[in-house]
């Protein structure tokens, strides 16, 4: 297949692949990256990556235990590739591995995942009624900081903002793990290890990251600076969103009323969060 994509549409792709190929060689079970690394590969016309990445895709639902997706995504390649010898082994040990072995079971969900179905997109958060119970993540936060012993309760209480939802912020509201490392309380780097071992979100450094500014303008600013969440990129129907917080369902549901699109989060450094997201909403 031959690449459609302009040139600057072929630059954009071939960072979005430099940086998932960084993502889920470190988490190679992280199929829902492969898949955007699929894509990429595809949009550049690299058949032998885009089969080479669906192989690697089966195999991280084998990991999981999730067998009947590793058989759809390998008879996928067969369709297009039949005898493909790799891929008839691997379907031979799928088989092998049914039958004799109990299957593990799937590998705990990441509690930012994806959005679910929303309004029509631009749908804007002003005016909506404010939620009488809202999860932003705080009692999850409490868990792995206080009860875990990282943190006092004190210390917990002193860096953590509750949010009022009734008015607007008035700029962007910085993350918990920053607030916790700008008080010497602890270190980013050492926050960003326990929410990624938590959360099984996939670090990536926004940094080294072309964002996406006009997609950015294009979700409500209230909610993103609110719960300091920037979606940054987009593939087909999947629109990528940065956090600090894996834990905050109410930022999910927020945003996903902005969007009918897929949300496929990642877990970045907070400074560079905030940084980003002043400069998208000045």
């Amino acid at each position: 297949m031959a690449s459609t994509a302009t040139p600057s549409e072929s630059a954009q792709l071939a960072q979005t692949i430099e940086m998932f190929e960084v993502i889920t060689q470190s988490q190679p079970r992280d199929y829902q990256s492969l898949e955007i690394l699929k894509e990429a590969y595809s949009k550049l016309g690299r058949e032998k990556e885009v089969v080479s990445t669906s192989k690697r895709i089966a195999q991280a639902y084998v990991q999981m235990g999730q067998l009947s997706s590793a058989i759809l995504e390998y008879e996928t390649i067969l369709q297009r590739y039949p005898g493909d010898p790799d891929v008839e082994a691997a379907l031979k040990q799928i088989e092998t591995k049914a039958n004799n072995f109990p299957i593990e079971p799937p590998a705990e969900t990441p509690v930012i995942t994806k959005s679910q179905e929303g309004s029509a997109p631009g749908h804007k958060a002003a005016g909506r009624r404010a939620p009488t119970e809202v999860d932003d993540g705080r009692k999850m936060m409490h868990k792995l900081f206080v009860e875990s012993k990282i943190i006092t309760s004190g210390d917990f209480d002193l860096c953590w903002s509750t949010q009022d939802l009734t008015t607007p912020p008035t700029g962007v509201v910085e993350p918990f793990i920053q607030i916790l490392s700008d008080k010497g309380i602890l270190p980013v780097e050492k926050s960003l290890k326990i929410l990624s071992d938590q959360s099984r979100l996939a670090y990536l450094p926004l940094d080294r990251y072309d964002i996406d500014m006009d997609l950015a303008r294009g979700f409500p600013s209230e909610v993103c600076q609110r719960w300091c969440i920037l979606p940054f990129d987009r593939m087909s129907r999947s629109t990528f969103v940065a956090t600090a917080n894996p834990f905050n369902q109410q930022a999910v549901k927020d945003l996903s009323e902005a969007t009918n699109n897929r949300l496929l989060w990642y877990l970045v450094p907070p400074q560079d969060l905030v940084a980003n997201l002043r400069k998208v909403f000045r």
